[in-house]
């Protein structure tokens, strides 16, 4: 017989014990009398059986201890990626605190994603859905396991999910600008529809197909209108959150007859780009250009100067979507948390 062929029943055989006998010698040792345990051990341990697949007996348990987290995008995505690398980072500590195991489920071909997620041998999901959410959401009901949806830009009141208040977040950071005395003001905005780079209008903002931007949009619009900065003066440059299209933005802006004096940047990894970009033209943040971001990622605390963001508290949403899948408690509805205010030194009072 090939090793690696053997099954429980070859060894009961050759150990002249019944299969009952057999599987309690592997799994319940303490039923059976010790020289028949010890039998059956040499003769497993000679035919070149390990034991019982310890998947299989988890899965027929119903229980893997392990969580799922996924994303319609490159596995580099994870690792890449800061709001990314924050929340993993974050769901990694609460899972760590449990003992729960973490798979990363990733794929940007359709096809590969459907059998990634449903080979998966995990109790369930916490989706990023930053991109392709409906997918994501529809392959993980296929499962009919539990799955929370993170970043969802999709306003289907039935999918279970937590999100950080983007519009109110979005208005706090036009308006510590706007206090500050900053009344000219460009917007990098992460992705409003798919497949566009560039120059976005009011009415591009109004029937985008990613919530996210747009509620943010829609905040720092709401917060400036206050101090008497209409809609239309405040110029919006679309990226798809990366070097080429944020310098391709900075560019548009500051050619401009009258370029910004803070720019409202729709994540911190924009920011953080920007940054760079004005330092490399000679300009001084924030002497000469204030920046504010959107996340909070530990990148934005390390620069200098420090970023001024809205953080979200990514080890709160860590703690409520593992909780949420692991004890099968998703919510009902959709679940809002407060993104806070973090003022560092990318931020001042513009030049007179």
């Amino acid at each position: 017989m090939v090793k690696g062929t053997i099954r429980l029943a070859d060894v009961a055989k050759a150990a002249g014990v019944s299969q009952g006998t057999a599987s309690n010698v592997f799994n319940r040792p303490e039923v059976v009398r010790e020289e028949v345990r010890e039998h059956v051990l040499e003769t497993a341990k000679r035919l070149g059986y390990a034991g019982p697949s310890l998947t299989g007996r988890l899965l027929r348990a119903g229980k893997v201890n392990a969580i799922g987290v996924a994303a319609v995008e490159p596995l580099a995505y994870f690792f890449d990626d800061p709001w990314a690398r924050a929340l993993l980072a974050a769901v990694s500590q609460v899972c760590d605190a449990s003992g729960t195991g973490l798979a990363l489920v990733s794929a940007k071909d359709r096809q590969k994603l459907d059998w990634n997620i449903k080979s998966a041998l995990v109790d369930g999901f916490i989706l990023l859905c930053v991109e392709g959410g409906e997918k994501l959401v529809q392959l993980t009901r296929e499962r009919q396991l539990p799955f929370i949806a993170l970043a969802l830009n999709d306003e289907d009141g039935s999918i279970p999910s937590i999100s950080v208040d983007n519009l109110a977040g979005a208005a706090v950071a036009a308006r510590h600008l706007a206090e500050l005395g900053h009344r000219r003001f460009g917007v990098l905005a992460t992705e409003l529809s798919d497949d566009h780079v560039g120059p976005v209008g009011v009415a591009d903002i109004e029937r985008a197909i990613y919530s996210t931007s747009r509620d943010r949009a829609l905040g720092y619009w709401r917060a400036l209108e206050v101090f008497g900065i209409s809609r239309e003066d405040v110029p919006i440059y679309e990226t798809l959150n990366d070097k080429p299209s944020v310098e391709a933005g900075l560019d548009y802006l500051f050619s401009a007859p009258e370029p910004p004096t803070a720019i409202l940047a729709m994540s911190d990894n924009i920011a953080l780009l920007a940054i760079n970009w004005l330092r490399a033209k000679g300009l001084s943040v924030p002497q000469d250009i204030s920046v504010i971001g959107f996340d909070g990622v530990p990148e934005g605390g390390m620069v200098e100067p420090g970023l001024t963001t809205m953080a979200q508290p990514f080890a709160e949403i860590a703690q409520r979507a593992v909780g949420a899948v692991l004890h099968d408690a998703v919510p009902a509805e959709r679940e809002m948390i407060d993104v806070i205010l973090v003022v560092r030194g990318s931020t001042a009072t513009p030049k007179r």
